[in-house]
């Protein structure tokens, strides 16, 4: 059963691609009473098929299915666009207001599914360390980070906010279980407009008790990292193929600069004297990771010893 994603008409044969969860089979129909049954079988029809599989290189999958029934589920008006087409090049008003259809073509299946295969390996990683997971409150009495980027709302004639961030619950939870992390919602009345200001997003969080140093903690980014890493290839490695996606090499250290380092780094690459900025810009960001992948090889860099804000 699946979804007819194309439909191409000969003479005598009708060829339907038909799509479910795991990908694309072509189905061939020459069996004339089924071929006149699929004759007005609009794209996205719902398709039931029993036939028989046999191999074949020119078929999405090397299989395709002689079917020797095929029976139509649920019909379909021919939609606005053609999700058979390598891109869906629309303007975004269309895509948001078809988004039932939309989110169908496969590069944006794919999108999802690099998103989902990376939330399980950053479960599965820390789970594998003795996080446990906690879902925390997203309607807050108090802002947790400041109060100027909130969404506030009425709680039954109260007020509250939509939560910036799990900070606080982290924190009361790490004397429960030491470790602990969450896969959630959080909200932030900025602007929608760079990759900084995202109103509305899915936070990645842990948060550990008992450790040493800050090194404790890189140690286990960069193995939540891994583990994140090798669950998008193993996952959703035809996924990143089909977005033309590299994933970047993690090197067995991640290699670290202070700070200080860090300006220096960036004033002599710019010819400015920055060593008195009390942050990194985007710009001087983009300047360490220049110099991480040239001096180290990697696409990763740490930065320690921020100044406390």
């Amino acid at each position: 059963m699946g979804w007819v994603q194309q439909v191409r008409r000969l003479k005598r044969v009708s060829f339907l691609i038909v799509r479910d969860r795991r990908g694309l089979t072509q189905v061939v129909v020459d069996d004339p009473v089924l071929v006149a049954a699929v004759e007005h079988l609009g794209n996205e029809s719902v398709v039931t098929v029993v036939g028989t599989a046999i191999a074949s290189d020119q078929a999405p999958g090397g299989v395709e299915v002689r079917a020797a029934s095929v029976e139509v589920v649920s019909g379909a008006a021919t939609p606005p666009f053609d999700l058979f087409r390598p891109a869906l090049d629309l303007p975004l008003p269309t895509l948001l207001d078809h988004a039932p259809l939309s989110l169908r073509h496969r590069r944006r299946q794919a999108t999802l599914r690099v998103a989902a295969a990376s939330v399980h390996g950053f479960r599965t990683a820390l789970d594998a360390r003795e996080f446990v997971a906690i879902q925390t409150p997203k309607l807050v009495e108090a802002a947790a980070e400041g109060g100027a980027n909130v969404f506030p709302v009425s709680y039954f004639g109260r007020p509250a906010y939509l939560a910036q961030s799990p900070q606080l619950y982290k924190q009361i939870m790490v004397g429960v279980f030491e470790r602990v992390y969450e896969v959630g919602p959080v909200f932030r009345a900025e602007p929608h407009d760079t990759p900084r200001h995202l109103n509305e997003y899915v936070s990645l969080d842990a948060e550990m008790g008992f450790i040493a140093d800050h090194r404790d903690v890189m140690a286990t980014l960069r193995e939540t990292l891994a583990g994140m890493l090798g669950a998008v290839s193993e996952r959703a490695g035809a996924c990143l193929d089909l977005l033309g996606v590299v994933p970047p090499a993690l090197p067995e250290v991640i290699p670290s600069v202070s700070f200080e380092e860090a300006l220096g780094i960036v004033s002599a690459a710019l010819g400015e004297d920055l060593r008195a900025e009390p942050d990194l810009a985007p710009a001087h960001e983009r300047v360490l990771g220049e110099w991480a992948e040239h001096e180290h090889g990697s696409a990763w860099l740490f930065v320690t010893g921020y100044p406390m804000a």
